[in-house]
Order: C-alpha cells, then sequence, then structure tokens
C-alpha cells in the first residue's frame, strides 16, 4: 500500500519550464506547493561548469541530458495497420529529463505564433472556403485569441530577458523587426544578437529577392540583464553549444537561470525529484482529483494527496498519464469521437547546404549560438495566398546555423567518398565557407484524423504500465508546404552566391529514426467545447474541474514555429486565470 504524504494545496507533476513557471505563481499566492520530477536534479554550476560542458561525445553523441530508453519509451508506427514498436534509440525527437526538462537543452528560439494561428480553421475557411481544405484534416481554434495571450507572451520574455527586434510595436510596424508578427505591447527586453558574417549575407540575399529580413528572437541573451524576479542573466559567448547542452554562462534562459533561484529559497515549496507519478488519483466520482501516486528511486510507493493537480509533463507522458488515469475519453479514430490522444502533431522541417568559394568566405561556423541567425516570414502561416498552390501552411526560413560542432559538423559536397583522404581534404576546404543549416525550412503540420496517441497493447513500462503509442505519417499537404519552402530557401542561397547548393527535402513517410526537432504537440488540446477538447480554454481539463495540464500538447495544430514561447506564454495564461478565478471560486471556469 503506497504511504500516505501529509496534504498540500498544490501537487505540480513535472519540473521544467510550466512546473516552474505555476510553482512560483501559486507559492505568490500563498499555496503550499510541492512538484514531483521524474528525472534528477540540475543546476547550472554543478552540472554545466566550464571545465566539462562543452563536450559533444556525452552530451550529444552520448545524450547526457536526455530521457533513457530504458527507464522510459513510446512505442511507433505510421498507420494503425502496422505493429507499433518501442523505439530503442531516440532519433526524431529528443526527450529531456530532470528538473528544468527540455528548458535546459533547448536552442532558446523565442517565437511568437501570429494572431491567425490560434483561429486557424475560422481563418482558412472564411479565406479559401471550407472545400479548399483536405477532408481528413482536424484543425481547429484554440478557443483563445491574440489579445488574450499577448500580455503573457510578455511576461514570459521579460522573465527569459528575450533578445529581438519589434516588427510590430502597438500596430506600428518598425524597421528591422518581423512586419508579419502580431501587435506587441512593447520591445523586446534586449536587443537582438549580433549577427555572424553567413547570416548577414543571408539578411543581404533575401532582400535582393523583395523579402524583409530580421533577426531571430534569441533566448541566448545579447547583453546581461536582471529579470522581474530579481535573476540575473549574463551575456552569451557565442560558443555554439546550446541545443542538446546545458548553458554553463548562465546566458541562456532556463528554469535554472530565471526561476528556481527564487522558488526554490519559499518556504512553502517543495520539489522531489528522481520520483515517478504512475496516477492522478480520483474520488469516487470520477470528477475530482485527489491527488498522485508516485514512486521513488529505490521502489518505495507514496500517495501524494492534493487540493490542485497540475500536469507540467511532457506532452507525449501528459497524455499517457491522462488515459493512464482514465480522464476523459480515449480518441477513437475511426469514429472520430475521443478527446485524450486526438490532433497529435510534431513539426515539417527541411534544409540544404550551401557551398561558397572558400577563398573568398569565411562563415566561422563555430562561433554561434541556438538561436543566432536572420529570417523571413513571407511564407509563414497564411502570410502569402495559398489559393494557386494547393496547400496550407507555412513556416520561417532562416539561416539559424546553430554551431561548427567538430563531430556532426561535416558537411562536403555530394561526390565526395565517405571516408579517407579526399574526404579529409574536402571537410577541410568547405568547413569554414559551407552554410549548413539542418532546418532553414521551419514548416508547420497540422493535424489529421489518423494521427493520433493512444496506450500501447502490448508493450509496458518497468512499472507494468502500457507505453504510450504513437501513429504518425506527413501528409501531402505538409510535404507540399515543405517541399515549396525549400524552394525559396534555395533561392536564397544562390542570391547569397553560392556555387552550388544541395536541398534535403522532407520525403514520405515519417522517419522515427531521422533528427527533426523536438516538438511533439497535441493529444490533450484545447478548445471551445468538451467535444473536440480535453482542455478548456485555460487549460482546464473538462472533465476534472481541479485538474489543469500545461504544455503543447495543448495545440490543437502545431504552427511554423517552435513551441516554447507559447507554451511559457499559456502557463502565464493559466496561473493568471488559477489566481484571479479559481482559487476565489473552485470548480469549471468555462461552463459548457
Amino acid at each position: 500500500m503506497a504511504r500516505r504524504l501529509p496534504h498540500k494545496d498544490v501537487v505540480i507533476i513535472g519540473f521544467g519550464w510550466t512546473g516552474s513557471i505555476l510553482a512560483n505563481e501559486l507559492t505568490d499566492e500563498g499555496l503550499d506547493v510541492v512538484a514531483i520530477e521524474r528525472g534528477p536534479w540540475r543546476d547550472t554550476a554543478t552540472d554545466f561548469p566550464i571545465s566539462y560542458a562543452q563536450d559533444e561525445l556525452r552530451y550529444r553523441i552520448r545524450h547526457e541530458m536526455f530521457l533513457r530508453n530504458s527507464q522510459m519509451s513510446v512505442t511507433f508506427r505510421n498507420n494503425a495497420n502496422q505493429t507499433a514498436l518501442p523505439v530503442r534509440t531516440w532519433g526524431a525527437f529528443m526527450l529531456g529529463n530532470g528538473v528544468g526538462g527540455a528548458g535546459l537543452h533547448w536552442n532558446a528560439e523565442f517565437w511568437r505564433f501570429l494572431p491567425s494561428d490560434f483561429t486557424l480553421k475560422s481563418h482558412l475557411t472564411q479565406r479559401y472556403g471550407a472545400n479548399f481544405l483536405p477532408d481528413d484534416m482536424t484543425i481547429q481554434d484554440w478557443g483563445i485569441t491574440w489579445n488574450d495571450i499577448e500580455p503573457y507572451y510578455d511576461q514570459f520574455e521579460y522573465l527569459c530577458g528575450t533578445s529581438g527586434t519589434a516588427g510590430n510595436l502597438r500596430g506600428e510596424i518598425q524597421d528591422g523587426g518581423n512586419p508579419f508578427e502580431g501587435a506587441r505591447s512593447r520591445p523586446y527586453p534586449t536587443p537582438a544578437m549580433k549577427q555572424g558574417y553567413g547570416h548577414t549575407l543571408f539578411a543581404e540575399g533575401a532582400r535582393k529577392l523583395g523579402y524583409k529580413p530580421f533577426p531571430q528572437p534569441s533566448g541566448n541573451l545579447s547583453h546581461s540583464y536582471t529579470n522581474p524576479l530579481g535573476v540575473t542573466l549574463g551575456q552569451c559567448t557565442y560558443c555554439g553549444f546550446c541545443e542538446w547542452f546545458g548553458c554553463a554562462n548562465y546566458s541562456k534562459a532556463s528554469p535554472q537561470t530565471t526561476i528556481l533561484p527564487v522558488l526554490m529559497r519559499k518556504s512553502n515549496f517543495e520539489g522531489r525529484t528522481d520520483c515517478e507519478v504512475t496516477k492522478i488519483n480520483l474520488d469516487n466520482t470520477g470528477k475530482r482529483a485527489t491527488g498522485v501516486t508516485f514512486v521513488d528511486s529505490s521502489g518505495e510507493e507514496f500517495e501524494q494527496r492534493a487540493d490542485l493537480v497540475i500536469l507540467c509533463a511532457f506532452s507525449l507522458f501528459n497524455v499517457q498519464l491522462l488515459l493512464l488515469s482514465g480522464i476523459g475519453t480515449p480518441y477513437d479514430p475511426q469514429s472520430g469521437r475521443g478527446q485524450i490522444g486526438r490532433n497529435f502533431t510534431h513539426q515539417t522541417v527541411a534544409g540544404g547546404l550551401g557551398f561558397f568559394d572558400k577563398d573568398k568566405y569565411n562563415f566561422n561556423p563555430f562561433v554561434s549560438a541556438g538561436a543566432i541567425g536572420m529570417c523571413i516570414d513571407e511564407f509563414n502561416g497564411d502570410n502569402f495566398d495559398h489559393g494557386p498552390l494547393g496547400f496550407v501552411g507555412g513556416g520561417y526560413i532562416g539561416q539559424v546555423q546553430t554551431n561548427g560542432r567538430p563531430i556532426e559538423t561535416t558537411a562536403v559536397p555530394p561526390d565526395t567518398p565517405a571516408w579517407g583522404s579526399k574526404w579529409k581534404q574536402a571537410l577541410k576546404d568547405n568547413y569554414l565557407s559551407t552554410i549548413n543549416v539542418g532546418a532553414a525550412c521551419h514548416g508547420s503540420m497540422y493535424s489529421y484524423r489518423d494521427n493520433y496517441l493512444s496506450l500501447d497493447p502490448t508493450y509496458k513500462d518497468r512499472f507494468g504500465r502500457p507505453l504510450v503509442r504513437i501513429t504518425l505519417d506527413f501528409h501531402d499537404n505538409e510535404i507540399k508546404m515543405s517541399n515549396f519552402l525549400l524552394e525559396k530557401y534555395g533561392e536564397i542561397l544562390q542570391a547569397m552566391g553560392a556555387k552550388q547548393v544541395v536541398k534535403h527535402p522532407r520525403k514520405p513517410p515519417y522517419d522515427v529514426t531521422a533528427y527533426q526537432t523536438s516538438h511533439l504537440n497535441g493529444g490533450a488540446i484545447m478548445g471551445d467545447n468538451p467535444g473536440n477538447s480535453a482542455l478548456n480554454r485555460y487549460l482546464q481539463s473538462w472533465d476534472v474541474p481541479n485538474l489543469f495540464v500545461m504544455g503543447a500538447s495543448a495545440y490543437p495544430q502545431n504552427a511554423g514555429y517552435n513551441p516554447t514561447g507559447t507554451v511559457g506564454a499559456l502557463a502565464f495564461w493559466s496561473a493568471h486565470a488559477i489566481r484571479s478565478q479559481y482559487l476565489k471560486n473552485p470548480g469549471p471556469l468555462v461552463h459548457a
């Protein structure tokens, strides 16, 4: 029998970005909060010191910071006619592990979604007609608008000290920024990062073609900055060890560098690490959460009772825990009924290489950062006319070359032998003069009836629970969109002066072994009614009102941007609703 622990006001499952934000907000409200994290404690000073933080073999190749497949895995198949098999080595995505979650290993590309992204189904139907969309596409509106979420984007950006150049300030278009962004209430807290030669050359090439390039919004800070909590971050040193790595310089925004120095000092907060929540417990009505059951590293089982449960795990595991706990109706792709597991999406990225004359160009790719670069947004979302093109969606195109690390950064022309002296010479000749961006075209992935999450009927985890099963494949719409973006990127490389352009188009089927991004979305989506969503507009469960579910699992579909900026904004949006509405009158915040 589980050992019962003293009651808490709030229990938080997962201690990454959203868990840290909610814990800090609710402890400020005077509540007694405990956060339970599956992985270990991680701290900048002790886990990522300068003496070994920049170790490509340890962190990138051997995946030091990530969830081990022996600890927890998933199963995968492209369609329901296949038998899903366990993922033995992470490939298409990486799953963070420990305090800070994916907020430690991310590149810190800090995007806001477009205003039309939040009303996508309504917007596209109004502009192109309902018959323009594929019959099996299940996109929908989020239940919130740009005006609802903008103040919380602002709050998250100022927490993190985000570096950038405003493109639309209170409705006025600004020179040098993204002219397609929604109106922001104030500028970025710090200026945009300084751009390298390759990034500057990309901007020049884009301008030649009539585009309006702007600097990538970045959580790698251009200047030192003290946030509203009084925590100071340092200036980025352009070391090129961001994605897959923890930042040793306190210059990449993460829970450790923005929130935890304040939160961990509070007497009404407790963090429990190396403990896995196995179930959200419900009362005998099934309509109220009573707390959670978890297991510590020694195998001992505990029950943590609480008045409010907030699920802040990674998107896959949010859905798995809801299914295992019997919360909501599992999605059935045949009937289209059910909410838990539906509208699962990833990202559709493509990239390529631009080889330049080595005697004229030196890009110094090792001088870089996770979110340094220049981008264009002319082909994102619905910023362009899709009518003649036969697809919807889009993405940003950018020269966001994040590193020049020696194991990975070995681009050579296509006719080069795979090994030997000729390969070595080609690498030497091209290392400094090649533009190498695997995700130059960062495209959307819209939701479909046959892409979903469920519990696997065969494979189980170490506790005997079914693994989450991914059923996912690319659809023609996404392939057309991605190839369109890639052609535009190739044109910019030519305008930059590349002597040879090599494109790497995204092709079906979806390959779970080939890395894209770690941007997995959907499965427990938000919406305006319980018939089409698991959560209401405040990320509150329709079925269990004292349960809130954070993170990208709430996205009805994925836009052409990195999702973390929106994840943080939604966390602050939900926290405000809990503080200003729910705590005063616990119960449903939206009545169906």
